[in-house]
């Protein structure tokens, strides 16, 4: 079996899964071996590269915090060079569900290692589309996060200025669990303080108008995918597939690929005979690409990003097929740059773009299992896993809200609201708009006062009993939203409302809606009703 090139002993797992404490206790985890565990030997695919390192990289150190226990080190194309897992000296990865197909790469034996339920998750990284091209060709869930929020120290390069640390999973709520860990362990690049958080709940999902290299039943299958959004709510718009595919051929085919020697090409070009040919060749022609042609190339890279980002204007993301197709080991090894190529046309641009993607599986087409990604601007992480789960997601069982990821990274303020801004409520979509996520319902401690004030809409008047007389409780909900939305919200409120300090019912203090006092006295009393929808209810609104 060629998934592992290192596996710790049994024993020693269990001694350490039976000890493990944290939000990821007991988890197993797969670790690609372009990525440092201490201890075990760090071979990037190519076991005369092999060191050992004393530390764990960051993004492993974090989620062995957590809880997560490593099974060992996982099989990928050398040096990470390829989206086909079948680069390596310790031999191709098979496909876990079609004996002879490619697992895909370069996240080889980590995707593997999940598919076979050997392991809960596993690291990959992702630089032309490694965390997500194997997640698809296994009907696994593969999150590529925002370039550099997680940090990737620890990590072998291959091209430093697009790598990234990504995760697989069988399903996205543990995907998205372990990403929340990883980030927040092993934090990198700085959260802006003005982000969306959420996806609205009828979000508008681009695609391209021209899907090149896409069979008629793969076609046919995306087209399914496109079909189920807009049945839950979503609008489908075309775009211009041209910037983006334009992209996707600059990683390899331009100057950029540059980064790759720089990484490695010393050790490739002292021990030839060390490297698999192809990842040879490809590291090896970057070693005289001009600094001119880098220069242009990074040009070319900004004006065709400037393009693709125009023409998502007014879309939340991008949807895409992950791969077009699924290769046999033997088609690769008869063609190994062209259907390594073929297999990047969707996925080679995204980190380029600086856009973050969750590739989900979105059913089979034939025997083949089919996945989509969905590609979202920088930081907005939140807002293509919202809509990864309106694919994945039962409707008839909705999931609560899940805030792992990236709220464990990303600054957020939170906003007790209790009537007109509800959930479903006239003036919701003024939060939806500031990118704000519904986190569920609360209760005040037992010491306000409910009043319907005669406004268009019909808004409450929240106020805290004077003390000495008696309030109640009332039902409220929270939103989350950067703090930057906050301040815009803040600043287009009317009077008589305004933001205070609201005690929970757990004793907590949040920030909330309240009503000058004044104002107040003048709106019809309905606390007895206890909150805004039961007044309502009731008839007493209005």
């Amino acid at each position: 079996m060629t998934t592992w090139i290192h596996r710790r002993p049994d024993a020693d797992v269990a001694a350490e899964a039976s000890e493990a404490r944290g939000p990821l206790a007991g988890i197993t985890l797969a670790v690609k071996d372009n990525v440092d565990v201490a201890g075990l030997p760090t071979t990037a695919g190519c076991p005369e590269f092999a060191y050992t390192p004393a530390e764990d990289a960051a993004a492993v150190a974090a989620l062995r915090s957590a809880g997560a226990v490593v099974l060992g080190k996982t099989n990928l194309d050398q040096f990470a060079t390829g989206l086909v897992g079948t680069r390596s000296p310790y031999g191709a990865v098979d496909n876990a569900l079609r004996p002879g197909y490619i697992s895909g790469g370069s996240s080889s034996g980590s995707a593997v290692a999940v598919a076979r339920g050997e392991a809960d998750i596993a690291i990959g990284t992702d630089t032309a589309g490694s965390g997500r091209v194997p997640a698809a060709l296994h009907g696994i869930v593969g999150i590529k996060p925002t370039v550099g929020v997680v940090s990737t120290a620890g990590v072998v390069p291959a091209c430093r200025s697009y790598d990234c640390v990504s995760i697989f999973a069988a399903d996205l709520d543990l995907a998205a669990r372990a990403m929340g860990v990883m980030a927040a362990g092993a934090p990198g690049r700085a959260w802006p303080t003005d982000l969306r958080l959420a996806a609205p709940p009828k979000p508008v999902v681009a695609v391209f108008s021209e899907l090149p290299g896409l069979d008629p039943l793969w076609r046919s299958t995306f087209e399914r995918v496109t079909e189920l959004l807009r049945d839950r709510g979503a609008t489908i718009v075309e775009v211009d597939p041209t910037p983006f595919l334009a992209a996707a051929k600059l990683l390899y085919d331009g100057a950029l690929v540059a980064e790759r020697y720089s990484a490695v090409g010393a050790f490739v070009d002292a021990h030839p005979d060390a490297v698999d040919p192809t990842v040879g060749s490809i590291i090896r022609a970057a070693r005289d690409v001009p600094a001119h042609r880098l220069v242009t190339d990074h040009a070319e890279l900004a004006r065709l990003r400037e393009a693709a980002l125009t023409a998502l204007t007014g879309a939340d993301v991008l949807l895409t097929p992950t791969v077009p197709g699924h290769p046999t080991i033997a088609e690769v090894a008869a063609d190994p740059i062209g259907e390594n190529s073929r297999l990047g046309t969707y996925t080679n641009f995204c980190n380029l773009f600086d856009l973050c993607a969750v590739a989900v599986p979105a059913g089979t087409a034939g025997d083949a299992p089919f996945g989509v990604t969905v590609l979202a601007r920088a930081f907005e992480d939140s807002v293509a896993l919202d809509i990864a789960a309106m694919i994945t997601d039962d409707p008839e069982h909705p999931r609560e809200p899940n805030f792992a990821w990236p709220l464990a990274v990303a600054a957020f303020e939170e906003l007790i609201v209790f009537g007109a801004h509800l959930r479903g409520q006239p003036l919701e979509h003024q939060l939806i708009a500031l990118g704000a996520r519904w986190a569920g319902p609360v209760d005040t401690a037992p010491h306000y006062r409910l009043a319907a004030l005669d406004t268009t809409p019909p808004k409450p008047a929240v106020t805290r009993a004077p003390e000495g007389e008696s309030g109640v409780t009332i039902a409220a909900e929270r939103w989350l939203l950067s703090p930057a939305a906050l301040g815009r919200f803040l600043a287009a409120l009317p009077a008589p409302m305004q933001l205070g300090a609201v005690e929970l019912a757990d004793g907590t203090w949040r920030t909330g809606f309240s009503c000058a006092g004044a104002a107040a006295e003048t709106g019809k009393d309905i606390s007895e009703y206890g909150g805004w929808r039961a007044a309502l209810a009731a008839g007493a609104v209005g």
